[in-house]
């Protein structure tokens, strides 16, 4: 009988990258023989996107149910375990940890990034549910240093990201390009931070300095509820003429346009994890140790903070990063591959702890 595998994260509510990471544990199964049922914040879209049984996010007596019928528990990945704006991620997967627990099952914690976490709160909840589990891995040096940190005593390995394991694109014919003449495009993608800084006039401000220079900026939206009123912003002080990416449905779309960039530059993590899988460097721009980590394991270099930076810096600094893009694109392409593999020691721990 198929092992029947519960998937639990922020799937399904609208970020890409959250999305990107729960496809590409799925692609690294690969016909394996499991049965997986997935959480979601939008079940039907999820259902009807990818064709995985559903259950709703917010239901916990279905998820309750879903708990009880399953062999393991696994969490894909991602930044759950954090309370940089409050303790209810942490609380709502320690909840799911506990819940499994109970009822017996294996818990694995697979790719995850840890962290922040601030609150005494937080820290107890997220030591207790990595604690509780089976198996845990984590996709960068940083978040295996906060699991000591927090007081977690189980053993963790060392893997990567999930959406690494994303299947290789092709370039549709029906996708539009963002050419426009001889301008060379831009990918960007900025998200909201706190009130003490302004990222709507900095990313705006870059915009202009890169039509100035002979490029097209385009605006990702990669979290719809986050990044679509940014983008907005941007626009509207800009004088409402920035070509964007808006309601991409899938990280498959999202990677069919990337292809037809020239650079991308992000402050989202996944927007950068799926510029290397098209094969282009992202440069980073970090609001978070998870990009910061990221772009250092990429060997990209240690990224600009985005607090106190000036939108002339971050031309500057995108100017010097394209006149090496030959190298930095060789760099990527030697270390996509590392991440791949180390992508799919995920699945192997998968497979050792439940029969498929």
């Amino acid at each position: 009988m198929a092992g029947k595998l519960l998937l639990a994260g922020y799937i399904g509510c609208g970020n890409i990258g959250d999305d990107a990471i729960c496809l590409g544990f799925v692609q690294g199964l690969g016909n394996s023989g499991y049965e997986i049922t997935v959480m979601s914040g939008r079940p039907e879209e999820t259902n009807r996107l990818y064709g995985f049984a559903v259950v709703d996010r917010r239901d916990f007596k279905a998820i309750g149910d879903a708990i009880e019928r399953c062999d393991a528990l696994v969490f894909p990945g991602g930044s759950i375990f954090q309370d940089s704006t409050s303790v209810r991620s942490v609380s709502y997967y320690a909840k799911l940890v506990t819940m499994a627990k109970k009822a017996k099952k294996k818990i694995l914690l697979l790719g995850q990034g840890v962290g922040p976490l601030t609150t005494f709160l937080g820290k107890r909840m997220a030591a207790s549910a990595f604690n509780d589990a089976d198996v845990i891995s984590v996709r960068d040096p940083e978040s295996l240093q906060a699991l000591k940190a927090i007081g977690v005593r189980a053993s963790a390995r060392m893997t990567a990201d999930m959406a690494f394991l994303l299947p290789p694109v092709q370039m549709s014919d029906d996708v539009q390009g963002f050419t426009v003449g001889n301008m060379k495009t831009v990918g960007i993608s900025a998200r909201p931070l706190d009130r003490k800084t302004d990222i709507a006039e900095l990313f705006g401000d870059f915009c202009r300095l890169l039509y100035q220079s002979g490029s097209m900026p385009v605006l990702m939206e990669m979290d719809k509820e986050e990044d679509g009123p940014l983008i907005a912003e941007i626009a509207k002080r800009q004088g409402g003429k920035i070509p964007d990416l808006r309601k991409m449905t899938t990280p498959m779309q999202l990677q069919q346009r990337l292809l037809r960039m020239d650079s991308i530059v992000a402050m989202r993590l996944h927007a950068g994890i799926l510029a290397t899988t098209v094969g282009i460097p992202p440069l980073m721009v970090s609001y978070d140790p998870k990009v910061t980590a990221f772009s250092k394991m990429m060997d990209l270099g240690t990224p600009l903070t985005v607090q106190g930076l000036t939108a002339q810096r971050l031309m500057d600094t995108f100017t010097a990063f394209q006149k090496d893009r030959e190298r930095n694109g060789r760099i990527v392409e030697r270390k996509m591959e590392e991440m791949r593999k180390l992508a799919e020691l995920n699945i192997e721990l998968v497979r050792s702890t439940v029969r498929s």
